[in-house]
């Protein structure tokens, strides 16, 4: 029997609003610096993973992983987080995807808590830009946890500091390793994208404005 649903937790990028763009942008620029050929389609595998692990798997994309000692890659994840800073400034509320102001009023009106679980240290900064802060009982970024997506422990935390139940909550991402940690978390997973990539998803909707909070709710109580 499926718990009341007492949480909704989403991921940021891709969900609330498409940083994922600039993570993009960023790593591209990175990755032209090192001479490393660098494409959207090889950027799918990043997506929902750290810094320093998307550093690692360019490097090792380009052959260049032995290339660096740790000090110098921690250099190269520092300058790819400034090219982000810099491009992220451009961020406004109209930047907020399709139906997600209205989905997070609408959860709200449930009496529901939500909760922001995003492995990026730039995740305040965004949601500040955004003007979303005031919509988050409680916001988990990298600084909060050890372990990345796919492990668990950022939607757990998230969980534990909403004081709710990890079976009674919904977990919304848009990567293939958000999906991994939210099921890993013993959560209900709704992916944003394609059922080829979120294929681990319990429900995977195209678009966000295709979301409600009926829709959500319907699916949940139908696992």
């Amino acid at each position: 029997m499926v718990k009341m649903l007492q949480a909704v937790i989403f991921d940021l990028d891709g969900v609330i609003t498409d940083t994922a763009e600039y993570h993009y942008l960023a790593w591209k620029m990175l990755a032209e610096e090192l001479k490393i050929p660098f494409s959207r389609e090889f950027n799918e595998k990043l997506k929902g993973i750290s810094r320093l692990d998307s550093l690692e798997q360019i490097l090792i994309h380009g052959g260049k992983n032995c290339d660096f000692a740790a000090s110098e890659k921690a250099n190269l994840a520092n300058k790819k987080n400034a090219h982000y800073c810099k491009l992220i400034q451009r961020l406004t509320p109209a930047d907020i995807l399709p139906g997600i102001q209205v989905l997070l009023l609408e959860i709200k009106e449930q009496g529901l808590k939500i909760g922001l679980a995003s492995v990026s240290k730039n995740a305040f900064t965004v949601i500040d830009a955004l003007k979303l802060k005031g919509q988050f009982d409680v916001i988990v970024d990298a600084r909060r946890i050890k372990n990345s997506k796919p492990n668990p422990e950022i939607f757990l935390t998230a969980a534990e500091l909403l004081q709710v139940e990890a079976a009674a909550c919904i977990g919304i991402e848009d990567a293939a390793a958000g999906v991994e940690a939210i099921k890993g978390a013993g959560m209900f997973a709704i992916g944003i994208g394609s059922q080829e990539n979120l294929a681990q998803a319990d429900r995977v909707f195209k678009t966000t404005g295709e979301l409600s909070m009926n829709v959500i709710v319907e699916n949940y109580e139908q696992a």
